[in-house]
């Protein structure tokens, strides 16, 4: 029965949040804040369908563990130690500006001195989660503002874990010098064997499951929530463990593919998280948290982005990306409402902090996932104010990655060589996708840019970048998988020429019909033929018309069967 009543709960809750979500869908809104809105309604102020308190915070962290894990995974470390010592300069300036302000304004409630410095320090944490949900939704974690975000809120973790340390020594009126040093020592062997792992032990081990894809995708998850119970283990926190777990792995050539195939996973969880959130919050007692809970919130939403966005501006980065950095860092972090709960449980603040922080979390995690959904829009309002300090010439310009490729291949066998062989005679700048380890092997040795994964999977042939290659080959020989990719490419980039492979003449005018720009088949033209008609008239899609119509009268005249 306990089961029975575990799955109609939460199969419940997924309702709600579901009516709840087509509803922001309807109203434009951002669907982070209806799953929000919907844990408030499934909690005990509303509905009070939640009773497994515990299995729901087990669900949120694994969202938050999967999550974190999968920003490793695609996280370039060498650009993050370029942007070290801006990214300490601006986390400090906001780490002085917030927790000055937030005393400030605790002292002006009449909160002790001890109270009020644990609310500024409460309000400085931003949200690693929400953070990286944002800019993971947007595609954005590897864009400058993304970057210099996700490094803020790395030194946060590492204050935050710092601050925990320090409430617990509170009672006893001091700090341990040894458990800083215990701590520091802790971190530097974990990164060792992080980095020993991910240069020695991984990439063998990485292969060998890549063989079979649900071991593949197995052993991921086992690597990510095992780094992160380390460092957990360790005293750090879940989401840095499950981050440098990620990383570690970031170098392995079968990332992309188990990014892929946890991503769905990691939704579900998150959405989760999100909802736990909402119900925490308990409303009956919200007259008397209302107002210094909207006092602080106004801090983080106004105060908090103008201190980032100018330390920004003085270090010489252009008004875009400190504008979107700051935005992104505008929230409190589902920590602070930790580290101020177990402040309430030392008996160093009074409880109903606890509720007044929490209320501060909801209400500046809902309007900053707002202002990302729209900061463009903010972008041209806040363009029109005119601050010297952003007028200067930058420093740091915005480095959005290497060109689109031009040409992009899919199937390094059945003749794909000989396409490679021809895009670089013509110093075309290429890209090869394929499913099979070993072949990635060969074109990491032969130093070919390429991509591990599914040629059916949306988000990789949006990291391949089809939506924008003026030419797409494929030498795949299974039908629906090039249906699949000839009627995507149509809509997402028609100009683009499309080649690829049918095994007789049924699958080839499928193929045409769906806006194949030359099928090849076999005993008709191969991929030798084709690569140097390539060659010779290059990738414009117009220079297929001829050709194509030539084939399609061939197919006409033998439609009776298969070739072959």
């Amino acid at each position: 029965m306990h089961g029975e009543s575990i799955f109609g709960e939460l199969s419940l809750i997924i309702v709600v949040t579901a009516a709840v979500s087509i509803l922001m869908r309807v109203i434009r809104q951002p669907l982070i804040l209806g799953y929000i809105i919907a844990g408030l309604i499934v909690g005990p102020s509303a509905l009070d369908l939640i009773h497994s308190t515990e299995l729901f915070e087990a669900f949120s962290s694994l969202g938050i563990a999967l999550l974190l894990f999968i920003i490793g995974l695609g996280m370039n470390i060498d650009e993050l130690r370029k942007m070290g010592k801006p990214v300490l300069l601006i986390a400090f300036s906001s780490l002085l500006g917030i927790t000055v302000l937030g005393f400030a304004a605790g002292a002006a409630m009449g909160f002790g001195k001890t109270e009020a410095f644990i609310t500024g320090l409460a309000l400085f944490f931003s949200s690693t989660i929400i953070i990286i949900k944002v800019l993971s939704d947007k595609k954005e974690q590897n864009r400058l503002h993304g970057q210099i975000a996700i490094g803020v809120i790395l030194v946060e973790d590492i204050i935050a874990t710092l601050a925990l340390l320090f409430i617990v020594a509170g009672k006893d009126g001091g700090i341990d010098i040894q458990q800083i040093g215990l701590l520091v020592a802790k971190a530097a062997l974990l990164l060792g064997f992080l980095a020993v792992c991910s240069r020695t032990i991984l990439p063998r081990v990485s292969r060998y499951m890549a063989k079979t894809q649900e071991l593949l995708f197995l052993s991921a998850i086992a690597w990510g929530f095992g780094i992160a119970t380390l460092f957990e283990i360790a005293g750090f926190s879940i989401e840095v463990g499950a981050l440098f777990g990620g990383v570690a792995l970031a170098s392995s050539p079968y990332v992309q593919e188990i990014a892929a195939r946890l991503k769905p996973l990691r939704d579900f969880f998150i959405v989760l998280f999100f909802i736990t959130l909402g119900e925490s919050l308990d409303l009956t007692n919200i007259s008397a948290t209302i107002w210094p809970a909207i006092l602080l919130s106004l801090i983080v939403l106004i105060f908090k982005p103008l201190i980032v966005t100018t330390s920004m501006g003085l270090l010489g980065y252009t008004r875009r990306i400190s504008f979107k950095a700051a935005v992104n860092l505008s929230q409190v972090s589902e920590f602070s409402i930790i580290l101020v709960v177990l402040a309430v449980s030392e008996k160093m603040v009074r409880p109903e902090l606890g509720g007044i922080i929490t209320l501060v979390a909801i209400i500046t995690i809902a309007v900053s996932t707002f202002f990302t959904h729209y900061d463009e829009a903010l972008l041209k309002q806040f363009g029109k104010i005119k601050f010297r300090m952003f007028e200067k010439e930058a420093t740091f310009k915005e480095h959005r990655g290497k060109r689109p490729y031009q040409l992009v291949l899919f199937g390094y066998h059945h003749g794909g060589h000989e396409f490679i062989r021809a895009f670089k005679d013509m110093r075309k700048r290429f890209l090869v996708v394929d499913y099979d380890p070993d072949v990635i092997d060969i074109l990491e040795h032969q130093k070919i840019d390429f991509l591990y994964g599914d040629a059916t999977d949306l988000e990789l042939l949006h990291e391949a970048g089809v939506d924008k290659a003026k030419m797409i080959v494929s030498t795949i020989n299974e039908h629906q998988t090039n249906l699949f990719l000839v009627q995507l490419i149509e809509k997402m980039n028609p100009d683009a020429a499309v080649i690829c492979h049918a095994d007789n003449i049924k699958q080839a005018t499928e193929l045409y019909d769906a806006g194949a720009s030359y099928v090849m088949i076999p005993h008709h033209i191969g991929s030798e033929r084709m690569s140097a008609f390539i060659k010779r008239n290059g990738i414009s899609k117009g220079e297929f018309k001829r050709y194509r119509q030539k084939h399609l009268a061939f197919l006409e005249a033998h439609l009776s069967g298969p070739l072959g």
